[in-house]
């Protein structure tokens, strides 16, 4: 299967105190799979330097308009950006953008450009809050340019309030949610289920698994990042930026669970099941806590429902529907098995007993079984097995894929 073509951002930094978290900035794009192309202004070069950039991006930092390696660079940036983003964007850069000046690298790039372009500002309070800057603000929104708002927090020199550059992860949402817009899942809803139910035994105690949800937020986030419209169900605090195509549903039970998937499917052209819904619940919860000296509790379990099997029985045509199996004995074999009695299009499935595979990890080994065979996706971050397991369902969505009654 082709990789898919890395879309190319180009990383404006201007000079500000803030400039130092343009770095993660950077980093983050290139973890999530942009070419970053990083353009310094020669104020920029006075709190950061180009050897950083260059040893995170896709390839080394740019800073002249004249004498480098490239005739007409700003040309050849504004034409290969799919998204100019400037972190941070000081007053006097946001003043000369909003003027239409292009003496430097940067400023010649954002006037060669049709991409989409966010600016970061960052600046003091009384900076930020100067009708000038403001107005120069209204100019750049009447233009088309998205504005990431400043936060309030701890400023240079001490000083405490709004002006505080965005955090990087809420920079880079905005950023991908922009690529996104010309991804393989555009047009698509996608709902995943994250983390592990709980099964109350009392008030205080529950049954539960030792599931993070990090896979399925990892799925979510890489369905945003492709252009779909994502609903992520998860018994987990979600870590997600917010993001205007994504809808966070709280769930606990395996209950709560299944009734919140249900109504996702209705809408949802992709079911991504990852969370690890328990198999057994107690058939009687107590309404006080069970203690000590009332003796060792005897519990009565009973099955869960199978929320998985009962999406695929209730499919829509053309819906994608994909199952998560965590197994420590003959996994391949017993997801081979379990896909074809849920009737599901892609069975993922790990051995949970590898090292770093699997719960409380940042990384995951998986193999993903289909009707026409496996893939195997080696120890890799829970992002690139996310893209791996979209990859497959947009293949599936884009061919109007759907699974035969008998699960063949």
């Amino acid at each position: 299967m082709p990789d898919r073509p890395q879309p190319t951002v180009v990383l404006g930094v201007t000079g500000g105190i803030a400039a130092y978290k343009a770095v993660e900035v950077c980093r983050r794009l290139v973890e999530a799979g942009a070419h970053v192309v990083p353009v310094l202004t020669a104020d920029a070069r006075r709190f950061v330097g180009e050897a950083t950039f260059s040893a995170l991006a896709s390839e080394p930092a740019q800073t002249e308009l004249f004498g480098g390696p490239t005739p007409i660079p700003h040309t050849a940036l504004g034409r290969a950006a799919e998204v100019v983003v400037v972190a941070p964007a000081t007053a006097d850069f946001l003043a000369r953008y909003a003027a239409g000046l292009a003496g430097d690298l940067l400023g010649a790039t954002l006037l060669a450009t049709q991409a989409p372009v966010v600016v970061c500002p960052a600046m003091h309070t009384e900076m930020w809050e100067h009708p000038s800057v403001q107005e120069n603000l209204a100019t750049l929104v009447r233009r088309g340019v998205t504005v990431v708002p400043p936060g309030t927090g701890p400023l240079a020199a001490g000083d405490v309030g709004v002006g505080r550059l965005a955090e990087p992860e809420a920079i880079v949402e905005v950023v991908l949610g922009m690529l996104g817009a010309h991804g393989d899942l555009a047009g698509y809803a996608v709902a995943v289920s994250a983390g592990g139910t709980r099964e109350p035994i009392d008030p205080v105690r529950h049954l539960s698994n030792r599931s993070s949800g990090k896979q399925g937020q990892a799925l979510a986030h890489a369905a945003l990042r492709r252009g779909a419209e994502v609903t992520l169900v998860t018994t987990v605090d979600p870590v997600l930026a917010p993001h205007p195509r994504l809808r966070v549903v709280r769930v606990s039970t395996a209950a709560e669970m299944e009734a919140a998937m249900g109504v996702e499917a209705e809408k949802a052209d992709a079911i991504i099941m990852a969370a690890a819904v328990a198999d057994f619940r107690p058939v009687t919860v107590a309404d006080h806590k069970l203690t000590k000296d009332q003796g060792v509790p005897q519990l009565v379990l009973e099955r869960t429902p199978d929320i998985l099997a009962g999406l695929a029985a209730r499919r829509r045509p053309g819906q994608v529907i994909v199952g998560f199996a965590a197994e420590t004995d003959d996994p391949v074999a017993r997801a081979r098995a379990k896909r074809a009695a849920k009737g599901v299009d892609l069975m993922v499935v790990n051995d949970v007993s590898a090292p770093g595979v699997g719960f409380d990890h940042d990384t995951n080994a998986v193999t993903i079984v289909s009707a026409s065979g496996e893939q195997e996706v080696p120890l890799s971050t829970k992002t690139v097995v996310a893209d791996a397991v979209l990859d497959r369902v947009a293949e599936l969505l884009a061919a109007g894929h759907r699974l035969t009654p008998e699960g063949h």
